[in-house]
């Protein structure tokens, strides 16, 4: 008899797959090559089976002989299919692609920053390599102005702040930041400012509104040289009118608020938390220093001070807290005696005199400024919080430290997304970057905030796992290497179906 191969069903239900070598006197010779629980697998397996009995025969003599080799199963399509759906379920779940209209051409721009940040004629590179075929770079310049609008960057930042569930009121986080050009001469948008980077060239400034948790909210491009404190009324004001928002309380590090801006934010009826400086000593930290002459505070001991501030014609009151913290105190008194020490050599002439605000010069005459030195240890690790909120200091101090989401949603989109518009010249053209930029950052930050992975493990762990799509000679079937259990429990704390 010649061989064959057959299919036998098994007790655990399963289809095992033979290859029958010969049948003598009731004796089978036989290889067992698998056994299959799915259709896929049986077909996968009767290949298999195929391959063996053909393994090592020679053609007929009719030409030069040549070893057969086993028939390759064509593959049909592959892509980075857990990663792609991953991606595109976060892009779903935020309503992104309701606010574009169902727009292929935007979420494709959106999911291949995400994948791996490039210029936008190269993200057809990136998603053909991720195995989703792109539109032309024709159709992409032509949709890109319709991104630039206002109406549509709007849509977006009323999706996110829908998801956001903001309510009536709303605690938001606002900074800003600076993305520079590479070219010498500005255009009244790009302009050379106060850098963040310390760069000398054209840049633009960018200011980010985010919820508490991070998430953004609104994302808005000013010229390089408007000052920071200038760019944060006109994002704030443009959110409240489009959401309908009655009541805001406004989380902003001190640079952002001036107080000329303070005095605006309390005009429209919104509170704040700012942080403050401390140019002098307050007077309830110095009585409490010459109560306690000893002893030094408690570890995140809170004292309150009312304040009156502004001019006399225009005064506002507000609270003060000031908080103790024995690890800031810490880093702030060794770098105090580290500069006493310096200044101390400098005054003896062992050192020459540079910056050192401990050393005061009189005519020609070198003096340690003790006075200043009593100052600076008494201040050192109290910070103050202002506010006009009638609120518990617990969650006035627990609010500005919050500010560190939004200080993350920016490190994500400068180093992880790439948001620095190296390739976008126009004011058309970047307020379009920074619309893909947004989208791609709410979408970053909901993935991380479920996963408890950073976006950029997230990318590298799941673009490993490809679907193929494979023609088998009989029928078109799906193969894929099974994912370990880490990244299907990851999957799992989106709620994105892992299908086995």
């Amino acid at each position: 008899m010649s061989p064959y191969v057959r299919k036998v069903p098994t007790a655990s239900n399963a289809t095992a797959v033979q290859v029958v070598w010969s049948k003598r006197r009731g004796r089978v010779e036989m290889e067992h090559i698998g056994s299959a629980h799915t259709q896929a697998e049986l077909e996968l397996l009767v290949v298999a089976a195929q391959q063996r009995l053909t393994q090592g025969q020679d053609q007929l003599p009719l030409a030069v002989p040549v070893k057969q080799r086993p028939a390759a199963l064509e593959i049909l399509d592959s892509r980075m299919g857990r990663l792609l759906d991953a991606i595109g379920y976060a892009y779903r779940q935020l309503g992104l692609d309701a606010a574009t209209g169902r727009d292929v051409v935007f979420e494709q721009l959106v999911t291949a920053r995400i994948i791996e940040p490039t210029s936008k004629k190269d993200a057809a590179r990136v998603l053909a390599e991720a195995g989703w075929p792109a539109v032309s770079y024709a159709t992409l310049k032509r949709r890109l102005p319709r991104y630039a609008t206002q109406e549509f960057r709007d849509g977006l930042s009323g999706a996110l702040a829908a998801r956001a569930a903001l309510g009536p009121s709303a605690l938001v986080l606002y900074d800003v930041t600076t993305l520079w050009f590479e070219t010498d001469t500005g255009d009244g948008f790009r302009e050379p400012g106060f850098s963040k980077e310390r760069r000398l060239e054209p840049q633009i400034t960018v200011g980010l509104l985010t919820d508490v948790s991070g998430a953004p909210l609104m994302v808005e491009g000013f010229e390089g040289n408007r000052a920071e404190t200038k760019t944060m009324l006109p994002v704030i004001r443009a959110f409240v009118e489009a959401h309908g928002i009655a009541g805001v309380t406004v989380v902003a590090d001190a640079g952002m608020l001036s107080e000329a801006n303070l005095k605006d934010v309390e005009d429209a009826g919104w509170t704040f938390i700012v942080g403050g400086k401390l140019p002098d000593i307050p007077y309830v930290i110095a009585q409490w220093a010459r109560d306690n002459p000893d002893a030094r505070p408690v570890d995140q001991m809170v004292l309150a001070q009312p304040v009156v501030m502004g001019a006399k014609a225009d005064t506002r009151r507000r609270m003060v807290y000031y908080q103790y913290r024995a690890e800031r105190a810490k880093r702030t008194l060794h770098g105090i005696d580290t500069q006493v020490e310096k200044a101390e050599k400098a005054v003896a002439g062992h050192l020459p005199v540079k910056r050192n605000r401990f050393v005061t010069l009189t005519g020609g005459t070198r003096t340690v400024n003790r006075d200043l030195e009593t100052k600076a240890r008494t201040l050192a690790g109290w910070k103050p919080y202002v506010t006009n909120l009638d609120a518990d200091p617990g969650f006035v101090i627990g609010a500005y430290h919050e500010l560190w989401n939004v200080e993350h949603s920016f490190r994500m989109s400068k180093h992880d997304l790439k948001a620095r518009p190296v390739y976008s010249w126009t004011r058309e053209s970047i307020d379009a970057h920074l619309a893909v930029v947004f989208a791609a950052l709410a979408v970053s930050h909901w993935i991380e905030t479920r996963t408890g992975w950073t976006i950029k493990k997230f990318v590298r762990e799941l673009r490993r796992y490809r679907q193929d799509t494979i023609n088998t000679g009989t029928q078109t079937i799906t193969a894929e290497q099974p994912i370990p259990d880490d990244i299907r429990e990851t999957l799992t704390k989106i709620h994105y179906p892992t299908r086995d």
